[in-house]
């Protein structure tokens, strides 16, 4: 049996090493991400990252819990504030408001997941942008918040080059994001 909590008293909590996020008021452990999963958010925390920087746009973070409500705690493979939602990122807590920005990456344990509880749950925080990421169908899908409804604002496959809200003046060649095969020894 799992004992509820509010979003307030889970932040408070210290670091536990594992991977978990509050799910209206339960805590629940999710799987360590794939190296698959890993290289895209790598690539895209380095892509987005100093775009963000040299253009003073604001900041890209990753593995941070972020607050969605009252009982939940969600933890996108990252999350972008805009440089004037900054102020709620402070050096001793973590941020009590949605980020501008969620990145998911998906993969087979998370796919129905990301794409419909964290789809509606983003929707319905305000989140103004989301991004899914399939590195196995080698996808980006992305959305926009208008009035209240998540529209789709891009979409690309393999080796397609994208320019996404909010980085509209970024080219994103996915093909960057794929982790290549690598061969195996004889």
């Amino acid at each position: 049996m799992t004992k509820r909590m509010t979003a307030l008293e889970f932040l408070a909590l210290e670091p536990n090493g594992v991977r978990d996020e509050l799910v209206r008021g339960e805590v629940i452990v999710n799987p360590s991400p794939s190296l698959g999963h890993s290289y895209v958010v790598t690539r895209l925390l380095l892509l987005l990252g100093v775009h963000a920087d040299e253009n003073g746009l604001g900041e890209i973070l990753f593995n941070l819990d972020a607050y969605f409500g009252p009982d939940d705690v969600r933890r996108p493979d990252l999350l972008f504030y805009v440089a004037a939602q900054q102020h709620v990122l402070s050096a001793d807590e973590k941020p009590h408001e949605p980020p501008d920005l969620c990145v998911e990456v998906l993969s087979p344990p998370t796919i129905q997941y990301d794409r419909t509880e964290k789809f509606d749950l983003y929707q319905a925080a305000g989140v103004r942008f989301y991004w899914i990421v399939d590195p196995m169908e080698r996808t980006l899908e992305a959305y926009k918040l208008v009035n209240g409804i998540y529209v789709r604002s891009g979409h690309g496959s393999g080796s397609a080059v994208l320019k996404l809200p909010p980085f509209e003046d970024l080219e994103i060649p996915l093909a960057t994001l794929w982790r290549p095969t690598i061969p195996t020894q004889p």
